[in-house]
């Protein structure tokens, strides 16, 4: 089963998070400050999951999400907040979080986002749905390690960006929109704005362009979307 490490300085909803959790069969880990959290999170360490609540002591969710991605950790990241306005919503896909849960939440509705983040890290990985590996000009993708292999380099993708690329690898020739993205990539509403999707278009490009100002194989589709040619 999954290991699902849980940030939360409440320690009654910690504690009541991991319970279920671990009647689900998760092996659960509960840490309830954001520092402590990060030093976790920088290390090797073995997780599936990360629940990470916005409103900690000492660092809040936005800079631990924030700092493990730049420190080169993709593990796909809840996070869990009483901030839920559109504007927290867009800041906390933008610093890297995978899905968001406005508190106060039930807790199947939990579990049930739970399910869902892993499960569209396996669809990301071709468990079951598409393919596991792909060609995009140079480059060779393995979407079952989130990796990129390039110019001989290799560069690891986050769970959106190997799902976004998988989208457009599934699609290739369309016009994919930024509102489809939005709903099966970021699985959020179609209309939400925010430039995370152009964000990611850009990073993409950086590692599968030979030239990403002039690229040849991942375009822009002025006000309808993007557009892959392997």
């Amino acid at each position: 089963m999954a290991r699902i490490l849980v940030v939360e300085d409440e320690k009654h909803l910690a504690e009541g998070i991991r319970f279920n959790l671990e009647a689900e069969g998760y092996e659960v880990e509960v840490i309830p400050d954001g520092a402590q959290a990060l030093k976790r999170l920088v290390e090797p360490n073995g997780l599936d999951l990360v629940l990470l609540d916005v409103m900690l002591p000492g660092m809040d969710g936005f800079e631990v999400a924030r700092r493990m991605r730049a420190a080169g950790n993709f593990t796909p990241v809840l996070m869990l907040t009483a901030k839920s306005l559109p504007e927290d919503v867009v800041q906390g896909l933008e610093v890297g979080a995978d899905d968001y849960l406005a508190k106060p939440f039930d807790l199947p509705v939990l579990l049930a986002r739970v399910k869902g983040l892993l499960r569209r890290r396996d669809w990301a990985r071709g468990e079951g749905d598409g393919p596991e590996t792909a060609r995009v000009g140079e480059a060779e993708v393995s979407f079952r390690s989130f990796e990129v292999r390039v110019r001989g380099e290799t560069v690891r993708l986050t769970l959106l960006e190997a799902m976004l690329l998988k989208l457009l690898v599934q699609n290739p020739g369309r016009v994919v929109s930024k509102a489809e993205i939005l709903e099966k990539v970021w699985n959020v509403s179609p209309d939400t704005q925010t430039r995370a999707v152009d964000n990611f278009i850009v990073r993409l490009r950086k590692l599968l362009e030979e030239n990403p100002r002039f690229p040849k194989h991942l375009h822009t589709v002025r006000g309808a979307g993007y557009k892959l040619v392997p």
